[in-house]
């Protein structure tokens, strides 16, 4: 036992400033309120709360361009035909589809 006590490591070890700091560092990482682990993880969901509000923000944008837009009546025209098939009195639409070429070949 006096050969384990007359080794460096177990002095330093045993010093009871060197075993309350040790002590104060593990509380703090991981079991204090404040520990670096909530930190983390707190960090974390701020990185995708800021991405959602940047995408967020990009889709007020893209709405607000878009009601812009739509304040003129010949583009709210423009949009409501091709997108509602809406038409003016008297009108007739006719929809022409393209068929795919490639479906053409095989049936050949």
């Amino acid at each position: 036992m006096n050969k384990i006590k007359s080794k460096t490591w177990f002095t330093v070890l045993s010093n009871r400033y060197v075993l309350l700091s040790v002590a104060f560092v593990v509380w703090m990482i991981f079991f204090d309120t404040n520990s670096w682990l909530i930190h983390r993880e707190l960090d974390e969901e701020i990185e995708v709360l800021e991405q959602r509000k940047n995408q967020f923000e990009q889709d007020i944008k893209k709405d607000n361009d878009f009601v812009t837009q739509m304040q003129d009546t010949f583009e709210m025209e423009r949009y409501a035909r091709s997108e509602y098939y809406l038409k003016k009195e008297n009108e007739t639409i006719f929809l022409i589809e393209e068929a795919d070429s490639t479906q053409n070949n095989s049936a050949q």
